[in-house]
């Protein structure tokens, strides 16, 4: 953008004032239509994050209490028994944009299935907390995605708020400010040409 301190002086000055004005007004009306949508696209992601948190919340003590079963029926040495072998689970995250800003869209988890040749778990308590953990796992691993998603959108939402008000607050007001004040010096600088150049044919007529 251009502001008052480099103008040049006149009309080519103006010009460019008034260009800047433009420039300046059309940019800050597309930032406020993408900050509308930002928010709109925040407040899905925000509840969607609050639903998966709700979902882990569960999830995550039901495993924790089959486990605590297994241990006190088998103890430790069958926990150990029935995970060795066992490959980890693998997690992959589905990326999008919006609105420019790149966020995680999902998150799916693969639990490979028990080998055959791993030791079957020792009781039915811990059968249960392995297929617990698989589920809270799973949910664990969406709530990540959709907790990251709401923040950096959420923080896309912010710094365009604040583009939007720099512009709106200081920017533009500055530019009509300046852009006024050119067209004062305008005007008396013709208004002080129109009448040199009267004065001037009153000579030559004399």
């Amino acid at each position: 953008m251009t502001g008052g301190r480099h103008t040049p002086p006149g009309r080519a000055g103006r010009l460019r004032l008034r260009h800047s004005l433009d420039v300046a007004e059309r940019g800050a009306d597309l930032l406020e239509q993408k900050l509308r949508i930002l928010r709109s696209e925040h407040e899905r992601l925000a509840s969607a994050a609050e639903e998966a948190a709700r979902a882990w919340h569960d999830l995550f003590p039901e495993a924790e209490r089959w486990l605590l079963r297994g241990l006190l029926l088998s103890g430790e040495p069958a926990l150990d028994a029935a995970a060795t072998g066992l490959a980890p689970a693998e997690v992959t995250v589905e990326w999008t944009t919006s609105m420019g800003v790149r966020h995680p869209a999902a998150a799916s988890v693969s639990v490979p299935a028990r080998p055959p040749t791993a030791a079957a778990p020792a009781n039915t308590a811990l059968v249960h907390a392995e297929a617990a953990y698989a589920r809270a796992v799973r949910a664990a691993a969406e709530y990540a995605a959709a907790r990251s998603a709401a923040e950096l959108v959420g923080a896309e939402v912010v710094s365009t708020r604040h583009r939007v008000r720099a512009l709106r607050r200081h920017w533009i007001p500055r530019l009509r400010e300046t852009l006024d004040r050119a067209d004062l010096a305008l005007e008396q600088a013709e208004h002080e040409d129109g009448v040199r150049r009267r004065w001037a044919a009153r000579s030559i007529e004399r």
